[in-house]
Formats: C-alpha cells, sequence, structure tokens
C-alpha cells in the first residue's frame, strides 16, 4: 500500500545540507522547509531542490515545527531537522506503523553511526529528560528526534511551546491523550560539513534547551 506524507524540515542555515539531505528522501514524501530566520540561503535552495519553502520569522524550533504542520496538507505529517543527521529513508517504517493504525505517533530513537556524534552534555541530558518521561510511563529512550503522526491529531493535541521543549511536550501530551506510542532506532550521522548545532553548537544554545526541557517538565 502507497501512503503520501508532507515531511517538515524546520532550517536555520542549512543551505549547505539541504541538497545532500533532499536527494535522500524517498518520494512518497513533500518536503516542506521552514525557514526560521537563516542568514543564508536555506530558502532559494530549497525553492530550487523543489521543496516547498514556509517562512517563519519567530524563532524557535517549536515555531518552526508548527508552521510546517500548519503548512501541510498530506494526511500523514513527519518531522525531522535539516541538518542532514538524519536519514529520510529510516521514516518509512514510521509512516507504516501510523498509517496502518499500529499506532499514534511513531518516533525515532538516535542511533550514532560512529563514536563522538554526540557531545556528552548531550547525552547526559537525554538521559535525564527520557528518565523522567519512562517514570511518567512514556516508554521512550530518546526525545522524539523524528516522529510521524497524522495532522489532524497532532493540531488537535495542541502543542504549545514554540522553542526547544517542543518535542518533550508532544511526547507528554500525547501519553495523557492515551495515544500509543511506538519507537524505532533511525541512524544518527555527522552533520553537513559547514553546518553548525543549534544546541550543542554553543554554551548559550545548550543552556537555553536545557532551561525550555526544564519548563516543560515542572
Amino acid at each position: 500500500m502507497t501512503y503520501s506524507c508532507d515531511l517538515v524540515l524546520p532550517c536555520r542555515d542549512e543551505a549547505l545540507a539541504l541538497p545532500e539531505l533532499l536527494s535522500r528522501v524517498p518520494d512518497l514524501f513533500s518536503v516542506i522547509v521552514v525557514d526560521n530566520g537563516s542568514r543564508d540561503n536555506t530558502a532559494g535552495v530549497a525553492r530550487s531542490l523543489g521543496a516547498t519553502v514556509v517562512v517563519e520569522p519567530t524563532p524557535g524550533y517549536g515555531a518552526a515545527v508548527q508552521a510546517g504542520v500548519n503548512a501541510a496538507t498530506a494526511d500523514l505529517v513527519a518531522v525531522i531537522d535539516g541538518d542532514g543527521t538524519l536519514d529520510p529513508v529510516d521514516l518509512l517504517p514510521l509512516v507504516t506503523a501510523v498509517a496502518a493504525g499500529s499506532c499514534t505517533l511513531a518516533v525515532g530513537r538516535r542511533r550514532p553511526t560512529r563514536a563522538g556524534l554526540v557531545p556528552l552534555s548531550a547525552r547526559l541530558g537525554n538521559v535525564a529528560v527520557t528518565g523522567w518521561l519512562r517514570h511518567q510511563g512514556i516508554a521512550v529512550h530518546d526525545i522524539a528526534p523524528a516522529r510521524v503522526c497524522r495532522r489532524s491529531n497532532l493540531l488537535a493535541l495542541d502543542v504549545l511551546d514554540r522553542r526547544f521543549g517542543y518535542p518533550v511536550e508532544l511526547l507528554i501530551k500525547a501519553a495523557r491523550a492515551g495515544w500509543d506510542v511506538c519507537e524505532y532506532d533511525v541512524s544518527y550521522g555527522p552533520r553537513a560539513a559547514g553546518t553548525r548545532s543549534k544546541v550543542s553548537g554553543s554554551l548559550r544554545g545548550s543552556v537555553l534547551a536545557a532551561a525550555d526541557f526544564v519548563r516543560v517538565l515542572s
């Protein structure tokens, strides 16, 4: 059976990552690139490669994701970062699971393709957050870096965070809503050359992300 799905890529300064990333996107996906304040040619590169471009001036990961979800038209919506660390091919089992009704929300669990890709601070933060989530009955081991669900369900869930806390709030609200959540391994590779992480790439980004997680969890 064939499914259609919109793939939302929140992006800020990812012009160098997009050519390789979009070349790996399976045909069933229609790509929506959300340009969230880029200072490079992210929007131009995305358009040249056939992606729909949405400009979201409000800074923040959650703001970018929400803009992409609002712009989506397919029944199913997938989300991954636009930095090239995740392979969109790995989304196929997640799409199949949601389309078949095996779960309401399918999420990815990052499996690094080599040592040293994830900084120690990020690993420790992820362990702390997912440990808290599992204590609350949300059986995940990562903070949903890749995810697929029905667009109507996601809009009804009404995730409000517009910063780094978005995926954590999503998981909490999904559990409270009684969603079936399934987790799949997804490969996690190096970022595209010339790009930098908005979280672990700077002390400021790491501090802001940690503060957002604490705020959502409290």
